[in-house]
């Protein structure tokens, strides 16, 4: 005469169940896509370049000329300063690039002062632009 077990086929399967659970935990730890390492490298460098790009804007609005030109656009120096860290690094390097642009091309006598005032302007809203969206 044969025994039958009808809750033996359920043990099993809760068995195999809680394999399959335990799987991924059992499994050796992979390496990520990307070391970490190279995460950490590439959020240093991108902190450096937010860095230099803020010193290269802040350095610019500083400048005694452009606060001129910023204070007959009838806009507040002090308010731009305060904004240029809010701005993302992509507006940011933009700023920066276009502000570098301003100052060298002024040194180099392609600008006047009329026109580096309209620069400054336009840079000074741009950035009061960015932060009031």
């Amino acid at each position: 005469m044969r025994t039958s077990h009808p809750k033996l086929p359920y043990a099993f399967t809760f068995l195999a169940l809680g394999l399959l659970i335990q799987a991924p935990v059992l499994t050796p730890a992979q390496d990520h896509v990307v070391p970490s390492a190279e995460l950490r490298d590439a959020t240093v460098r991108q902190a450096r370049a937010r860095k230099e790009n803020l010193s290269k804007v802040e350095k610019f609005f500083s400048n005694p000329r452009v606060e001129k030109a910023v204070r007959s656009a009838h806009l507040d120096p002090v308010r731009i300063q305060k904004a240029v860290p809010a701005l993302s690094d992509q507006e940011l390097a933009r700023l920066a690039s276009q502000s570098e642009k301003v100052q060298k091309d002024f040194a180099a006598g392609a600008l006047t002062s009329e026109q580096l005032t309209y620069a400054v302007i336009a840079l000074a809203a741009a950035v009061i632009v960015i932060i009031a969206t």
